[in-house]
């Protein structure tokens, strides 16, 4: 009788605690972990193999890769099978993102550009599934989904926690803008699924009161400007030639009207010697990655909502210096 009239009482104490351990759970946050371009700077697959390998012990929530190949590698079936393959080895959720050197300078048997037809087959290789990556799979949102944008798969969103993230091809060749009279249609087909993408996201973080929005992608949209940091996104530079000028103020605009926080993350090269460090004005934030490795620990309501971990990508080891947060008020 006893052992009966306490059950009810455990099971009210149990129901009652439930929120605040769930509570406790999303305020403790989660990590991610970005690869930048491992194939960029005379670095190959064993840099990338390592970084997939050393990533499998650590507590991340996914792993985001950007790029499959170096220029100088085969645009051919075999080789996106092979890299495929290795990718889906990832002990974590691991979202891809296309690099320019996987499909913009790639040319068929007779020597003619061929960067819409490989772009086309990574597209069916890769983003085929409303899932990410690797042997555990994270479900994803892929703007291909939306009947007007079928063939852009590679576009793809995801929630953890409070946090939007997305992935939007803007390839590091200036957006694979051709200043050649007629031969700009990937480009300018791009922009229109890029910017209808933009403004979706937008809606649904607002929609959903999200904390933050992070944007991972290849190309640093501020590359071309002739200003240094955020200011650029602000201005328009070397107009009809900068082919980052509309999603720069696109995003300018829309993160100006977003009451969360806005990050950015590309593997644009750093410095000699330099480490990934996030660079503010206001509410939108930047990061390059270049070749490396960085972890980036989510804390909600935490004064650093992101924290920044970088690591040799060799290794997973932590440099001595920690990366700084800079701000560009």
């Amino acid at each position: 009788m006893i052992r009966c009239a306490l059950a009810p009482l455990a099971l009210a104490l149990l129901l009652a605690c439930a929120p605040h351990a769930l509570a406790q759970k999303r305020q403790a946050g989660h990590q991610f972990a970005v690869v930048g371009h491992s194939f960029a700077n005379g670095g190959g697959e064993r840099r990338l193999k390592q970084a997939l390998a050393d990533s499998a012990d650590r507590d991340q929530a996914f792993v985001v890769v950007t790029g499959i190949k170096n220029a100088k590698e085969p645009c051919s079936d075999e080789l996106y099978l092979e890299r495929r393959d290795l990718l889906e080895q990832a002990e974590r959720p691991l979202i891809a993102v296309p690099a320019a050197s996987d499909w913009s300078d790639c040319r068929n048997s007779s020597g003619r550009p061929a960067a819409i037809e490989r772009l086309a087959r990574l597209r069916e290789l890769l983003f085929a599934e409303p899932a990410s990556l690797g042997l555990h799979k994270l479900p994803l949102v892929r703007l291909s989904s939306s009947a007007q944008f079928r063939s852009y798969a590679e576009n793809a969103q995801w929630v953890v926690g409070k946090v939007l993230y997305a992935t939007i091809n803007l390839p590091a060749d200036n957006n694979h803008y051709l200043a050649e009279a007629g031969r700009n249609s990937e480009f300018e087909d791009r922009l229109v699924a890029n910017r209808f993408w933009l403004n979706r996201l937008f809606a649904q973080a607002k929609r959903r009161k999200l904390d933050a929005i992070v944007l991972f992608m290849e190309g640093d949209i501020k590359a071309l400007s002739q200003e240094s940091g955020l200011r650029a996104l602000l201005t328009r530079s070397n107009p009809g030639q900068d082919g980052y000028a509309a999603p720069r103020k696109q995003l300018a605009a829309l993160a100006g009207k977003y009451a969360g926080k806005v990050l950015l993350v590309d593997t644009a090269p750093l410095p000699a010697g330099a480490e990934p460090a996030i660079e503010w004005r206001d509410n939108l934030g930047h990061v390059s990655v270049g070749s490396s490795a960085l972890e980036v620990r989510v804390t909600p309501g935490a004064p650093e909502l992101f924290r920044l971990r970088p690591v040799d990508a060799d290794t997973w080891k932590a440099p001595a210096a920690r990366a700084s947060v800079k701000n560009a008020r």
